[in-house]
């Protein structure tokens, strides 16, 4: 009996590394298609900040319903559900013509996305170690960098954005069809079932430490976002960087994310969640000083050198939620992160941008400094107030 259950376990995560590939799917899309895309749709530029906008409010208002949803459908059924909604949705992007039916077909995407991710990080955060938290946020950067060359293969073709965007929908579509085959599994699985009504939004954030792990995780997403968005433009235009040199070690500040969460999957369950936290906060550190040095390799080096910093930090929060809270209180504070997650991503890069236009964008490192010092003193804050016992 504890052999098949053991088989089960194993199928499943299977099955959530699969729907967390395709979490990062459209996630990169959009950026991917923009360029031609808003030619064909005759579009100003700034309205993809607009459409990302869309699915960001569809993701934070589904990420706050997740507790109530996953504890009266189940984790299976919502995740199925809601990547077909997703895979649905970029199929119609793709027969779309104009610019106002983008916008209609990025409210299921927001809403998908976000059921996905809290729904998914909860089961996880309950039923699996720290290691499985940590590839199953690796899984989402595979996914993220699987989209742009499959949009770059269809734009290469006759700039055939719809293609792309097709693919897309319909490799979600087919995983969706998996998931629903596999319901049963996540009936029989030995997992901790949720129980009893869904609290309160309200009622949540009023216990004890969990407005210290939202502002925590808005930090931590501002911190992240406005690394990727804003570092080739501070490396080119204030320390004179070629645009290919800085694109080129802005993706290894993705791949560094990607493959620091892969590698600390190795480790995390033996240092534990706090600690993990806590030694990613120094390459943090030493990450941002790296780029405040005057030498423009070391600039690049801290680039890479804050990948792999910010790797552990989220899937790591995000584990130790049960721990912190409690497992009746977990899917509906792990909603409540997720969208001061999606918010901090939000709001980051038009507050940095107005902080850039009317200061100078040379105080990039500066605004890094500050969000690292936020996430250290957010998350030491936490570990105080639940007790050194308690895991963060």
């Amino acid at each position: 009996m504890k052999g098949f259950l053991f088989s089960m376990s194993i199928i499943l995560i299977i099955m959530i590394y699969l729907a967390f590939i395709s979490l990062g799917l459209p996630d990169s899309l959009s950026g991917a298609a923009w360029p031609v895309l808003r030619v064909a749709m005759d579009a100003p530029l700034y309205f993809a900040g607009l459409l990302t906008m869309t699915v960001t409010v569809g993701t934070i208002a589904s990420s706050l319903l997740s507790d109530r949803l996953t504890r009266k459908f189940g984790t299976g059924l919502v995740t199925a559900v809601s990547t077909i909604m997703v895979g649905l949705a970029l199929i119609l992007y793709s027969t779309s013509t104009q610019i106002w039916q983008l916008f209609i077909w990025s409210i299921p995407v927001g809403l998908g996305g976000g059921s996905i991710d809290a729904a998914l990080n909860n089961y996880v955060a309950l039923n699996y170690t720290s290691r499985h938290m940590s590839w199953l946020h690796c899984c989402w950067g595979v996914g993220a960098a699987i989209s742009p060359g499959i949009m770059g293969y269809f734009i290469a073709n006759n700039n055939n954005w719809a293609g792309g965007y097709r693919t897309v929908g319909i490799i979600q579509s087919a995983l969706a069809i998996i998931l629903f085959i596999s319901l049963p599994l996540w009936k029989k699985s030995n997992s901790v079932k949720l129980e009893g009504k869904a609290k309160p939004i309200g009622q949540s954030i009023k216990i004890k430490g969990v407005k210290l792990v939202m502002a925590a995780f808005l930090a931590y997403c501002a911190l992240e976002v406005t690394v990727g968005l804003w570092a080739s433009s501070y490396l080119v235009d204030i320390r004179g960087i070629e645009e290919s040199t800085a694109a080129t070690f802005l993706s290894l500040y993705f791949i560094g994310i990607t493959a620091g969460r892969f590698l600390t999957g190795f480790i995390v369950d033996k240092v534990g969640d706090k600690n993990m936290i806590r030694g990613a906060i120094v390459v943090m550190f030493i990450g941002v000083a790296l780029i405040f040095m005057p030498l423009n390799t070391l600039s690049l080096s801290g680039l890479v050198v804050m990948g792999l910093g910010n790797a552990p930090v989220y899937p790591a929060i995000i584990h130790s939620t049960p721990a912190n809270f409690g497992q009746e209180n977990s899917q509906s504070i792990i909603g409540i992160e997720m969208a001061s997650a999606y918010l901090g991503a939000t709001l980051a890069p038009p507050v940095f941008g107005f902080i850039a236009q009317n200061v100078s964008l040379s105080v990039y490192p500066v605004f890094l400094l500050v969000m690292v010092a936020v996430v250290l003193g957010m998350t030491e804050r936490l570990n105080k107030v639940l007790g050194e016992n308690d895991r963060c």
